[in-house]
């Protein structure tokens, strides 16, 4: 590596670094009303033995499976496992819906035959307009559900459809994941000190 290389490297991480604590520096303000309503409805929830259904694509995808696994396994404590599910983590679902109907429908088939009133079904999607997510909480308020979003600045559609949407003051997909994440993070925590003792 020349040291050109080695100093763009260094350049590109510290740019990285600023726009993510720029944009974590602005989120308590955007997020943190919504935030506690979201707590509530997720201790809620949980408390009254529902689920939690989560859907995003790519890298939503992944965070929805991320979340799913801490409240199933664990956060920070030993405890009661929560009922959480990631519906992007069945393939052969996912293949099935997408061949059979549309992909359009590969997470609202799952959410019309899983969700319950009372429900949390999440949608998350850093444009608010995934059309696969926008009909999973379409269908999920036909369910009775309690609809979640987790979305960027602007919200999309997904920010007029769903009862709790947390936008993060963001427009750029990298920074927005890395927001939702520490959301995430700090909702898993305070479900885990509400259910089971801080």
């Amino acid at each position: 590596m020349t040291q050109k290389e080695g100093s763009s490297s260094r350049q590109t991480l510290a740019r990285t670094i600023a726009e993510s604590m720029a944009v974590k520096e602005r989120l308590f303000e955007a997020c943190s009303s919504v935030f506690e309503q979201l707590v509530e409805a997720t201790v809620s929830a949980f408390s009254k033995g529902n689920k939690m259904l989560l859907c995003g694509n790519g890298g939503s995808a992944c965070d929805a499976q991320h979340v799913a696994g801490e409240l199933v396994g664990r956060f920070l404590k030993d405890r009661h496992p929560l009922p959480a599910i990631a519906l992007s983590a069945a393939d052969s679902i996912l293949t099935c819906v997408g061949n059979d109907y549309s992909f359009a429908d590969v997470f609202a088939r799952q959410v019309q035959a899983l969700a319950q009133p009372g429900d949390i079904v999440v949608g998350i999607s850093t444009s608010g307009n995934s059309p696969n997510v926008i009909r999973a909480i379409e269908v999920a308020r036909q369910c009775q559900a309690v609809c979640v979003g987790f979305t960027g600045a602007e919200g999309g559609k997904l920010r007029e459809i769903t009862d709790i949407c947390l936008c993060v003051p963001s427009q750029v997909t990298a920074r927005i994941q890395e927001a939702h994440i520490t959301l995430w993070h700090a909702l898993c925590e305070e479900i885990e000190n509400r259910l089971f003792g801080s």
